[in-house]
């Protein structure tokens, strides 16, 4: 592989200060991250410069724009830090996390209203049958000691006397 230019150098690493800029101010192209990536595609730098590198011998070597990858991650990380969410697609994933929280907790609590509502009616049809089987069961014991008298029906659908309040 060639070597670059001074000149180059200086032009692309002018080039990711600018794309660094845009994507940490928000401005991140369809398609793409808050990451290393969308920046090399951005500024139309090889990915492979923003890392570590191995002489011939086997030592390692920064990258030509290694120390922009730092800075990169350094500023993002004070943004985050910060309560800052620069990717949008992280924005709205973190958005959807927490509508999601709420509609759990919602559907928590609906369910616990129901449940109860169950049991109260549960608990009230209950009665109701335990009751009619009492006024069945007063019925036939009136029924079999002959002595009661049904009334007449009230006429005109007047009270017979009075109201019951």
């Amino acid at each position: 592989m060639a070597r670059i230019t001074e000149e180059t150098r200086r032009s692309n690493e002018a080039a990711i200060r600018a794309a660094m800029d845009r994507i940490l101010a928000g401005d991140v192209p369809e398609g793409g991250k808050c990451d290393i990536k969308t920046l090399a595609v951005l500024s139309e730098v090889a990915r492979a410069g923003f890392y570590p590198k191995k002489n011939r011998d086997g030592s390692p070597r920064p990258g030509p724009y290694q120390h922009l990858a730092e800075e990169f991650e350094r500023r993002l990380a004070l943004l985050q830090q910060a309560g800052e969410i620069v990717d949008p697609k992280a924005a709205q994933i973190e958005r959807l996390k927490a509508h999601v929280a709420e509609l759990k907790d919602r559907v928590t609590k609906r369910d616990e209203a129901l449940a109860e509502l169950t049991a109260c009616k549960t608990l009230t049809v209950s009665r109701i049958a335990a009751q009619h089987s009492e006024i069945e069961r007063l019925r036939e014991q009136a029924a079999a000691l002959g002595n009661v008298r049904r009334l007449p029906a009230a006429r005109g659908g007047t009270a017979a006397s009075g109201s019951c309040s």
